[in-house]
């Protein structure tokens, strides 16, 4: 386990009752199944983005439930492997909002390192069976992880796209933070709300105001 300010919340999260359960359930499923994130990849979004750190977090829904795309963090994937559609939006959202090119890769990293949580609501899933482990206790997981952030004094931004993602807004009630809600970028839903959010701009406007640094949304 990697060792960083996140560490000790998720220790305490893991000797709780629910979290014991779950553990249960997803080691079955990896032994049994094809389960997406590789395992050791499940909580890869909070190494690679500290808790002191944490100036964005963009809360997806559960990891891509093809081969070789998820990796622990929330949209993005391996460089060579091909963009899915839901970042092929997100990317043509920065371009429109930003006028950004469109990347050639769908690697997140540059976003994680500076501060972007690349979170979902559901850490794990069944190949090919997209929300497979919805119910089964992620969900708790991540309301906690979402109160520990709720309570930082650091001005952060909450991205939440999809029904999933905006349930946790209940959450998020500190005056130092903005909420900004918008459809999922999967193209079943980008056309209801999400292309014209202009959430990127938003954001860096934010981070701007309160004095801090813009996201650079190239990756």
């Amino acid at each position: 386990m990697f060792q960083n300010e996140w560490t000790p919340i998720l220790k305490h999260e893991f000797e709780q009752e629910y979290f014991k359960k779950l553990a249960t359930f997803v080691h079955e499923e990896y032994e049994t199944k094809t389960i997406f994130p590789p395992k050791p990849w499940v909580f890869s979004s909070f190494e690679h983005t500290n808790l002191k750190d944490v100036k964005v977090v963009i809360l997806g829904q559960d990891p891509y439930h093809q081969p070789n795309q998820a990796h622990g963090m929330c949209f993005s994937v391996q460089k060579g492997v091909k963009i899915p559609p839901s970042l092929v939006n997100i990317y043509k959202e920065i371009n429109s909002d930003l006028g950004l090119p469109i990347p050639s890769h769908g690697f997140l990293m540059h976003w994680a390192k500076q501060g972007v949580l690349l979170l979902n609501t559901v850490l794990t899933v069944e190949y090919n069976k997209a929300f497979s482990h919805r119910g089964m206790g992620w969900e708790v997981f991540t309301d906690h992880i979402l109160q520990q952030l709720n309570t930082l004094d650091q001005p952060i931004v909450f991205l939440l796209w999809g029904k999933p993602a905006q349930q946790k807004a209940q959450f998020l009630n500190n005056p130092k933070h903005l909420v900004l809600k918008a459809a999922h970028p999967s193209p079943l839903s980008a056309y209801n709300g999400f292309f014209g959010c202009k959430h990127f701009s938003k954001t860096n406007d934010f981070l701007v105001q309160h004095g801090c640094t813009p996201i650079d949304w190239r990756v």
